[in-house]
């Protein structure tokens, strides 16, 4: 179907009373599409070390690698897909690729092959199996870097620039992110410890494919925003071919690239001189390079003095942003082989030993919240406000009665306890949503550079309850849980200043014209901070004899000494990014 038909029927004019719930309704299609997105990566994730650990018999510092390397590709990715976005595709197009691509990804993954087994103290792997899963990876590499700066970009457009409510629509569509982690974990990972790998890995592309039907559903609610922004260019023929297809059929080959890539930054060392890194360093050193080029000369030839200044203060909190998640991404590196090996898992003692339900309730709440959210949309549209508040509130009631149950009663693992960090956010959204506004009617609402740094320094006080866990653990004893979950709590408050205020800024102080590669360029400094976490994680790599028993006090020492080295470093860089946060207001010129 020609691109301009395409406009017309996928983006008609949005109802007239286009606000549901405070917001404009189009937040919700893509609060739900992401929901979906983060629910499949999330879910994934969630096992995806513990995999690699257990069923392929990776030792931690290969295990580590391969994560640092697949989430520093996975995040660096999206500068491409938003240049693709915004020179060509629109975010339509380029959400519906990336959403394909997931779902190919995350079915791809449910093929495990045969178990590793040690033979002679060697590991003997499925060879078929582990080509299969990497070209898996490749997949979701490449749709994370379509889907994920477009949808993001979006919400910041439905949104006038100094909307007041822009934060806090970003923290709720935030809350959406986490909503699917949230459930990700609970499922997914119950799936694939009780029943198979392949059932965790399953049920997060059926997820996707949730998450891809929302979106195409909601396109009249996104007011057109979505579109390309010259459909003709994107029909032009060049050598055969429109510019359309030469995209689809470069993200093909990309996705071959990719599957190349993910075996080489993970498995091979760079060496100069007396200095060596891993090829996913070296790489994304490469990627920052190309970028920062691009950066200076643009900000130099092509913005006024204004632009520059806020184009710079935007670069100097993408850094934050880097620290920020280097701390944060040890929660799916060393926080949870640190929780599998010397923390206990039961937070409330109530979990019982025989009781063992077929499936999660978590997986039929959310499997009934698309149609009760498209039938609240609707009842909206109809004028019938108290009937979709109703639908809205059911749906929010099922979700909290699927997660007591599936917290309280089912015995958790160090997969399923990633939850804690989502469960977090999705409680406290709905607190810094309503704070920031009435800060701001206070006119005491602190600068994006004054709650970034609160969020750094919230990030490093996060490992202090891990220190004091380490600590216990090393006398040999297993420590709580809930030492973790006070972690979690302290680093989802730092998250909650940090990360959907980052989001925001980029919309507001990016130029119009490129605030598709600078969102890409906010997840590339994500994309550094996997490979950074996991440099740091292999500080406490544990090795196991094959038949032995962890050593519990040189464990515990060596999680300890990471714990410490990293609890300075988010202090530290908060303090920093506080004294810098009068001059970045400045270069802000009056963004809020």
């Amino acid at each position: 179907m020609p691109a301009a038909r395409t406009a017309s029927i996928q983006a008609p004019a949005a109802p007239r009373n286009d606000d549901f719930l405070g917001h404009p309704k189009g937040l919700y299609v893509c609060f739900f599409t992401e929901m979906w997105e983060r629910f499949s990566f999330y879910g994934m994730k969630a096992l995806l070390l513990l995999y690699l650990l257990k069923y392929h018999l990776f030792s931690d510092d290969a295990g580590y690698d391969l994560i640092g390397a697949y989430g520093g590709l996975v995040y660096a990715v999206p500068v491409i897909g938003g240049l693709l976005a915004d020179r060509y595709l629109g975010m339509r197009k380029a959400v519906v690729l990336g959403g394909v691509l997931l779902v190919l990804g995350h079915l791809g993954m449910a093929f495990e092959g045969h178990a590793a087994k040690m033979v002679n103290g060697v590991a003997v792997r499925d060879e078929t199996a582990l080509q299969v899963f990497y070209l898996s990876l490749a997949l979701i590499i490449a749709g994370v870097g379509f889907l994920k700066p477009n949808i993001s970009t979006i919400v910041g457009k439905l949104y006038e620039l100094n909307d007041p409510r822009r934060d806090s629509g970003f923290t709720l569509f935030y809350a959406g992110i986490n909503v699917g982690a949230l459930f990700s974990a609970l499922i997914c990972a119950f799936l694939g410890e009780t029943y198979g790998w392949k059932y965790g890995f399953g049920a997060a592309g059926i997820g996707m494919i949730a998450g891809l039907a929302m979106f195409l559903w909601g396109q009249r609610y996104l007011r057109g925003h979505a579109e390309p922004a010259d459909p003709a260019k994107l029909r032009e023929k060049v050598n055969g071919f429109s510019r359309e297809a030469w995209i689809y059929l470069g993200s093909a080959a990309g996705v071959l690239v990719l599957w190349g890539t993910i075996q080489f930054a993970s498995q091979i060392t760079i060496k100069l001189g007396a200095i060596s890194f891993t090829a996913a360093l070296g790489i994304m050193l490469a990627t920052l390079l190309v970028f920062l080029i691009w950066f200076f000369g643009f900000i130099a030839r092509q913005c006024t003095r204004e632009q520059r200044e806020q184009m710079l203060a935007l670069v100097v909190l993408i850094f934050a942003v880097l620290i920020f998640f280097t701390l944060y991404e040890q929660t799916y590196g060393s926080w949870v082989t640190f929780n599998d090996r010397l923390m206990t898992k039961d937070m409330f003692g109530m979990a019982l030993g025989q009781y063992s339900p077929t499936l999660p309730w978590s997986l039929f709440s959310m499997a009934a919240s698309p149609p009760l959210m498209v039938a609240a949309l609707v009842a909206s549209d109809r004028g019938r406000d108290g009937l979709a508040k109703g639908l809205v509130a059911l749906l929010a009631i099922g979700l909290a009665l699927a997660t007591a149950h599936d917290v309280v009663l089912v015995p958790q693992t160090a997969g399923s306890l990633t939850y804690l960090g989502a469960f977090f956010i999705v409680v406290l959204a709905p607190l810094f949503s309503w704070l920031w506004p009435w800060l701001a009617r206070k006119g005491r609402n602190p600068s994006k550079p004054v709650t970034m740094s609160l969020g750094l320094i919230f990030a490093g006080l996060s490992f202090l309850p891990l220190m004091a866990a380490a600590k216990i653990s090393g006398g040999g004893e297993m420590a709580s849980v809930w030492y973790l979950v006070a972690a979690y709590f302290i680093l989802e408050v730092g998250e909650m200043c940090l990360s959907p205020i980052g989001m925001s800024a980029v919309t507001q102080l990016s130029v119009a014209r490129v605030v598709g590669l600078m969102m890409g360029a906010f997840w590339l400094a994500t994309a550094f901070s996997e490979v950074l976490a996991a440099q740091f994680a292999k500080i406490a790599s544990v090795e196991i004899p094959e038949g032995g028993t962890i050593d519990m006090a040189v464990a515990s020492m060596k999680y300890g000494e990471l714990f410490s080295m990293l609890m300075w470093l988010g202090i530290g860089s908060g303090v920093l990014f506080l004294v810098l946060s009068p001059l970045l207001k400045r270069w802000m010129h009056g963004v809020k």
